[in-house]
């Protein structure tokens, strides 16, 4: 079992729709929380965090740290959007990495598929 692992509830990802994706940390060590990030290969463009564990991100967040104190069973979910139209598909490779005294612990990566 990896000591943290990054879901997407579907590889495949369109501009405008809803990404669900969820992260669960199985470290059994001590740390302060997660972070996501995620980059559109061979893009400028980045991927918007709308909210996390039910809760709205008011501002437009490319790179979402969750604290360890909002994560129930060590766990939690994500939405995300693509607020631009790609001329051509894209990789989009997703990171969660554990973080503990501002320094990364362990990580997870995953790769989806931004279509046209």
């Amino acid at each position: 079992m990896k000591d943290i692992e990054i879901k997407l509830e579907n590889l495949s990802i369109k501009s405008h729709e809803i990404i669900k994706g969820s992260v669960k940390v199985n470290y059994p060590g001590r740390y302060d929380g997660i972070v996501i990030n995620t980059q559109i290969l061979n893009s400028n463009q980045l991927i918007v965090y709308k909210s996390y564990n039910n809760k709205a991100i008011s501002q437009n967040v490319s790179r979402l740290f969750i604290n360890k104190n909002d994560m129930p069973q060590n766990s939690a979910e994500f939405t995300a959007s693509v607020e631009f139209e790609p001329k051509e598909p894209h990789e989009v490779k997703f990171r969660a990495s554990i973080i503990q005294e501002h320094k990364e612990i362990e990580s997870d990566i995953l790769f989806a598929k931004l279509i046209s």
